[in-house]
C-alpha cells in the first residue's frame, strides 16, 4: 500500500517525531547532538523554516517546525539523510539510523501549537532524565525561561506571544505545572 502524501502548504506547522531504528540511540554523546543541530542550521539556510521548539532525546527527537517555501518532506529528508551518513561514518556502521518514516502531525490550532510546545519541553522530565527542565542541555526550554540562555536555533516570538508579561515566567508556569483546560478542552495560559 502506498504511503499517504503529507499535507503541506507554505506556513504549515508540524510536530515532528523521529525514533532510532529498533529504538536504538541516535545520539551517543555531545558531538552527535551538536552535529544534529549544525545540520539543522545548514538545512535551514538551504530551505528556510522556523523552529519553534525542539528536544533531542537519546533515542528520539521532537521538532516543532514551521515551513516557509519548501515541503516538509524535503527538509526532513535532507536533515535526516545527512545525519544518518554522519552517524554511520562516526560509528563505522551502515544501515538505517531512523526507524521508518518520521511522524509529522500538522498543527492547525493555537491550542495545539501550545500543547506541542509544552509536550516537547516536558520530555526530559517525563523520561526522568532531569528534575529541573532548565538543566536539560539538548532542548530549547532553557532559552524560553531565561533570556540569558540565548539559543540561535529557535524563534520564541510566536510561542511567547500567547503569554502576558512577564512572558518567560508565565511560560515556565505553563510548562512545569499541571495542565489547565477550559470547558471546551482548550489549554489555558496563566494570567
Amino acid at each position: 500500500m502506498p504511503r499517504q502524501p503529507r499535507v503541506w502548504y507554505p506556513g504549515a506547522m508540524y510536530h515532528i517525531v523521529a525514533r532510532g531504528n529498533r529504538r536504538s540511540a541516535i545520539f551517543t554523546d555531545h558531538l552527535d547532538y551538536k552535529m544534529y543541530l549544525a545540520i539543522l542550521e545548514d538545512v535551514r539556510i538551504m530551505m528556510p523554516f522556523v523552529l519553534h521548539s525542539y528536544c533531542l532525546m537519546t533515542n528520539h527527537l521532537h521538532l516543532q517546525l514551521e515551513t516557509a517555501h519548501h515541503h516538509i518532506q524535503y527538509i526532513m529528508k535532507e536533515m535526516h539523510s545527512r545525519y544518518a551518513v554522519y552517524l554511520n561514518q562516526r560509528l563505522k556502521t551502515d544501515g538505517h539510523v531512523f526507524q521508518g518514516r518520521y511522524g509529522a502531525k500538522l498543527i492547525e490550532t493555537d491550542a495545539y501549537f501550545l500543547e506541542v510546545s509544552r509536550y516537547i519541553h516536558r520530555n526530559p522530565l517525563e523520561a526522568k532524565m532531569v528534575v529541573n527542565l532548565g538543566d536539560y542541555q539538548w532542548s530549547s526550554y532553557a532559552s524560553y525561561v531565561n533570556p540569558l540562555n540565548f539559543n540561535p536555533h529557535v524563534n520564541h516570538n510566536k510561542t511567547l506571544s500567547y503569554f502576558p508579561a512577564p512572558v518567560e515566567k508565565k511560560y515556565k508556569i505553563f510548562v512545569e505545572k499541571n495542565l489547565n483546560k477550559n470547558e471546551e478542552g482548550q489549554i489555558c495560559v496563566p494570567e
